[in-house]
Formats: structure tokens, C-alpha cells, sequence
């Protein structure tokens, strides 16, 4: 069989890490071939090495059963190769057509000939059944259309492959599905696709075969009819991983945290508008929406860090609405940001030191006024530390020295060491691998089941409905419902996270 991608004992190599370590690949034409496997395996790499953007240390690339010597994207785009990554490329303020033809304009003499421009791309678009307008604003349509518009880029540019970079992660449920349709119609016309992704719900939906990596090393490669979730989920860790935890029955029943017609901006832009919720004692509720639509605003806002322009927070009978970040804290508010790096660690800092963070003024830690009770310190360091199986178990490592997973897991240790009675958690588990997941998922159902509550915000629907005990669905900073989980339906979401359909009635 001539294939329509191989790549022969590739090996790249940045500095002392080995990020592909002699991975061999076939993919057949006209079909769907998913790469996947954790952070770190290798996944990106070897695709950045197929479209020419990181040179290989050895090994050797064919298409159609042509030896490529591919040096830059530009050369992969004249070998047929196209790539879509997961942040788009597009420019706002020009059309679709300007945009797909960007670099490779249409020209009436010496000047950019705009009909001919739209003319072509709604020919693209016809022969491949993608259903773009080539002469709307990019500004003015939504991130699923923004993806179709970098696949028709691709086409334009005669490519008969393409690979798509985490092609879902900021699309809604309905957009899935659209994208679904697209593959299949690409398939259809003889196109070959390659998808690195990390939703293994997603590959089983749409792959024909799956190539899983694993610390830089290719482990298996296997049709999707002769294998399931579970088994992919092995290959890719090593191990069985029960995601989503164990939640268990319980008699709580007192609210904890009232929102009442809540509002804020942000740099003077309106971020929340009028939101009304509450949150029990021994529940997750999961916050969903695509990117952009106001969750990170409401995790800050209950955590102190936002503040309300009207409204008012209650907690636990109290009104919080002005009091602070730390006072927050005291009262037993913990807090997870969604990014680690910037407002979760000082990595500089051990990871004893950052255990510590917004704990530093606790009577135990403190003698003669300063922070130098360093046997407790230490004490305390070890405990969490094992704990939460921070790995490696030093407590005078750097957290920058510290994989994603595991820095993630101090954060964790240090807001659940406080004893906090909500857990606010913003995209807990982005960007980690599926060992690290699995740890914080029964983390925080354990949270749950032992009488606190859990404020979740995730950008992974799968995610939100198999740790929530129910789910509000915003969209453009407003509150679109309030779902029990049992009720809840992807299609159902997937319209509340859209703006549109049938939304039901708030209730908090």
C-alpha cells in the first residue's frame, strides 16, 4: 500500500529532552488518524515535524511515496501539507476571503482583485461542502466558523493532507458535531487528516485509526473498531485510570454561598450580568460555556480577587461582598486559578515556600512575630507533600522544576490544607495529563462527599457533567440555567452554551 503519510524512525531532540525518540508512522490515505497520548509525549512534536516547522534529528518523511525534505511550513504547503493549530491564525478586521487567500492573492495587474478572491474561495468551499460565507467579517462569526474558514485555508492551498491541532477545544457540542460532518466530507473527497487531541470520546467518534505516544515513543497504532476508551487509556498512561471519582450519597443539605443579581466589569468592560446562584454543602457545581463566556470572571469574583460593581455575595448566613481575597480565605474559601504560573505559584519559590502562600500570617507558623517556626513549616510540607503524592517528594525543589500535574498538585495541597469549606476551582485540570486528572478528580469529589462544596469551572463538558451534581451553563457573561446533572444532555448544553434554544428558567 502506498501511503499517504510515513515517517521512519523520527528522532528530535531539544537539549536533554528527547521529545522523539525514533517514532515511526503510517497513515493510509482518505482517512482520519489520531495521535494521541499525555502532555509530554511527543504528540506536537512529531506533527510540527511533518509540516516543516522543527527539522528532525534523523529519520526520513514520505508522502505518497515521495521522500520529503521539508524545511519550513512553506515547503510542507508545497508538498500538499496544511496545518490548523488550536489558536487561530485569522485577522478580525478582514473577511473570510481575504483571509484564505492571505499570501496568495489574486492579482488584476498589480493590484489585489477582491471578487476574484471571493469567486475562489466560494469555489473551495462549494467543491468541498464547507458552508462559509467568503465575504463576512471574521470578527462577526463564531469560533467553529473560524475553525471551517483555517481548514478552507488549507484547501485553497492544495492541501491533501491536514492535520488539526486540539481541533475542539473551544468549540461547543454542536460545533463538535459540525466538525464531524466536515471530516466526513473531507474524507469523502479523498483527503487524509491527522488529529492530535486528547478527548478520546472525540477519537472513537471520528478517527479510523489511532497511533498512541507515550514519553516520546511510539506505543501502539490500532483501528478504532478494535479497541475502546479504556484500553486507550491504558497505552497512553500505563495503568487503568478510573476518571470523574466516586461520588457517594449524603444527608447535607445547608446552602453555603449565595450570589444575588451579581454584576462586574473588568478595565471597564461588562463581564457578569445579573447572576443569581447557590452553592450547597457536599455538591459540585460545574460551571460550563466556551471560552470567553464569563466562567473565570465568576470563580474570581466569589474568591475575592473581582469586584462586584452590584449585588451582593452571601457566605454561610454572611454578607462577603466587600471583604477581601484573604478574608475569603480565613472564612474557608479556597481557591484554584486557572493559571498555575501566574497567580497559583511564585515559581522561583521551594515548594515548601509555596505551600505556604497566603497562609504565612497562621499563629503556628509564626514566632516572635516572624515567619520562622521552620520545624512546623517543614512538618506541614512533608505532610501535604505525601499527601498529595507531589512528585518529586522535595520540598526544596523549585516549583518551576516541577512538571504541569505536580504543580498543580501543590496548589491543590496548600487551598485544601486550609480546610476550606467551598473549593473554587477554575479549569483545574488544564493542560494536564490524564494521571494528574484523575488524582485532582477525586480530589475534589472527596471534597464533596465529605460535606464541603465545590464551585467547578471547566472548558471540558465531559469534565462538568460526570463531577457535577448540577451544572449552570453561561454564555456572554449571563446565566443561561441551572441544569441538575441526572437532567443534563450535551445537546441540551451544547444550545445553552450557543446563546440559543430552549434554555430553561435560572434557578439558583
Amino acid at each position: 500500500m502506498e501511503y499517504a503519510v510515513e515517517m521512519c524512525h523520527i528522532t528530535k531532540r531539544f537539549q536533554s529532552v528527547l521529545a522523539n525518540d525514533d517514532i515511526s508512522l503510517r497513515v493510509k490515505p482518505g482517512t482520519v488518524h489520531a495521535i494521541i497520548g499525555e502532555n509530554g509525549a511527543g504528540k506536537t512534536t512529531l506533527m510540527n515535524v511533518l509540516y516543516g516547522l522543527y527539522k528532525p534529528d534523523a529519520g526520513q518523511i514520505f508522502t505518497f511515496g515521495q521522500e520529503r525534505n521539508l524545511k519550513s511550513a512553506t515547503d510542507a504547503i508545497a508538498c500538499g501539507i496544511g496545518m490548523v493549530h488550536q489558536h487561530f491564525t485569522l485577522l478580525p478586521r478582514l473577511s473570510v476571503a481575504d483571509n484564505v487567500v492571505l499570501g496568495c492573492e489574486p492579482k488584476r495587474g498589480l493590484r489585489y482583485d477582491r471578487s476574484a478572491a471571493i469567486e475562489r474561495v466560494g469555489q473551495v468551499c462549494s467543491k468541498y461542502g464547507m458552508q462559509v460565507e467568503p465575504e463576512r467579517m471574521i470578527s462577526e462569526i463564531s469560533l467553529g466558523m473560524q475553525q471551517r474558514v483555517e481548514i478552507v485555508k488549507t484547501l485553497y492551498r492544495g492541501a491533501n493532507i491536514i492535520i488539526l491541532d486540539e481541533p475542539t477545544a473551544v468549540l461547543t457540542p454542536q460545533e463538535i458535531d459540525e466538525l464531524g460532518k466536515t471530516l466526513e466530507q473531507l474524507k469523502n473527497k479523498g483527503k487524509t487528516i491527522l488529529i492530535i487531541t486528547h478527548k478520546l470520546e472525540e477519537v472513537m467518534a471520528f478517527s479510523d485509526d489511532i497511533t498512541v505516544l507515550r514519553n516520546g515513543r511510539h506505543v501502539v497504532t490500532v483501528s478504532k473498531d478494535e479497541t475502546d476508551i479504556p484500553s486507550l487509556t491504558g497505552y497512553m498512561v500505563g495503568r487503568e485510570v478510573h476518571l470523574g471519582g466516586t461520588k457517594q450519597e449524603h444527608p447535607f443539605t445547608e446552602e453555603l454561598l449565595e450570589l444575588q443579581d451579581v454584576s462586574c466589569s473588568r478595565d471597564g468592560r461588562p463581564v457578569l450580568s445579573h447572576i443569581s446562584l447557590k452553592v450547597n454543602r457536599g455538591e459540585i457545581l460545574g460551571i460550563a460555556g466556551i471560552d470567553g463566556s464569563g466562567q473565570t470572571e465568576l470563580t474570581e469574583l466569589i474568591a475575592g480577587i473581582l469586584p462586584c460593581d452590584s449585588g451582593t455575595v452571601t457566605y454561610q448566613g454572611n454578607d462577603i461582598t466587600r471583604r477581601s481575597i484573604a478574608e475569603r480565605k480565613k472564612d474557608g474559601i479556597g481557591f484554584v486559578p486557572q493559571d498555575r504560573h501566574r497567580h497559583g505559584l511564585i515559581l522561583d519559590f521551594s515548594v515548601e515556600e509555596n505551600l505556604l502562600l497566603g497562609l504565612q500570617r497562621e499563629p503556628r507558623y509564626i514566632q516572635h512575630g516572624f515567619l520562622q517556626n521552620r520545624k512546623e513549616i517543614h512538618a506541614v510540607a512533608k505532610e501535604r507533600i505525601e499527601a498529595y503524592d507531589v512528585r518529586p517528594a522535595d520540598s526544596g525543589a523549585k516549583a518551576s522544576q516541577l512538571s504541569g500535574g505536580n504543580q498543580q498538585k501543590i496548589i491543590i495541597a496548600r487551598e485544601m490544607g486550609n480546610k476550606p469549606q467551598i473549593m473554587v476551582a477554575d479549569q483545574p485540570t488544564r493542560g494536564l495529563d490524564i494521571g494528574a486528572i484523575e488524582a485532582i478528580h477525586h480530589t475534589l469529589v472527596q471534597h464533596r462527599n465529605s460535606g464541603g462544596a465545590v464551585v467547578l469551572a471547566s472548558l471540558e463538558l465531559d469534565e462538568v457533567m460526570i463531577l457535577s451534581d448540577r451544572i449552570a451553563v453561561m454564555y456572554a457573561g449571563r446565566l443561561m440555567g441551572i441544569l441538575p446533572a441526572a437532567q443534563a444532555t450535551r445537546e441540551k448544553i451544547g444550545l445553552m452554551m450557543a446563546g440559543v434554544g430552549d434554555a430553561p428558567e435560572v434557578k439558583p
